[in-house]
């Protein structure tokens, strides 16, 4: 008998709905209603696993983020194989499901960076430490690479800048260019940056081709 597996608890509903929410709506486009009725969840269950309501809401869908983010990048780093043919489709990803929503799907993490303020200590706290981990892995994978311990961090940065802003450009644009442009370019950057000569290097490019 196939095994099935086991309905998503209350909690985990409760923070996808909001995941959801701030993709589409952003910080301040939804309030704790919403996310009772995206989840079929009644009020007082919502209060008990977040008493501090959408705050810590937020905070847990930030924290689901990263780690879903984080357990892409270390099955990248586990597999062996190249590592930035890997981030290409680990990238490409996300501006398709960006591209399947309608472009209506953004970044949570994009959302809630936008939309705080330096009153919003805790989700500036949960964000800063959701991008040092990711800016952290990245730079390991890079290193994996062939790029130099000094370089790595300095390109992980510059990869998580850039493509967060692709992804905002693509979705006002309600085009998937920006985003495309973005990681041929960031790609092609981190290429040129390894140890290894760029000759004896596949190019992370669509289809592999190196430029004429």
């Amino acid at each position: 008998m196939a095994s099935t597996s086991a309905p998503p608890s209350t909690r985990q509903r409760l923070i996808s709905s909001t995941s959801d929410l701030l993709r589409r709506k952003g910080l301040h486009g939804f309030g704790v209603s919403d996310v009772l009725a995206a989840a079929e969840a009644p009020k007082g269950v919502l209060y008990h696993h977040f008493p501090g309501g959408k705050v810590e809401l937020a905070i847990a869908a930030i924290e689901a983020a990263v780690s879903q983010i984080l357990r892409s990048l270390e099955a990248i780093e586990a597999s062996g194989g190249d590592v930035l043919l890997a981030l290409r489709a680990w990238l490409d990803q996300a501006h398709h499901r960006l591209a399947k929503s309608g472009y209506e799907m953004g970044c949570p993490l994009a959302a809630v960076a936008l939309e705080s303020t330096a009153e919003d200590r805790e989700l500036r706290a949960a964000l800063n430490t959701g991008f040092d981990a990711i800016r952290a892995h990245l730079a390991r994978l890079l290193v994996q690479a062939g790029m130099s311990r000094a370089k790595a961090p300095r390109f992980a940065a510059l990869v998580v800048s850039a493509y967060e802003g692709a992804l905002l450009q693509a979705r006002i644009a309600g085009d998937a260019k920006p985003a495309d442009e973005t990681v041929d370019l960031l790609l092609e950057m981190v290429r040129i940056n390894l140890a290894q000569p760029r000759a004896n290097r596949p190019s992370p490019r669509r289809g592999g081709a190196e430029e004429g």
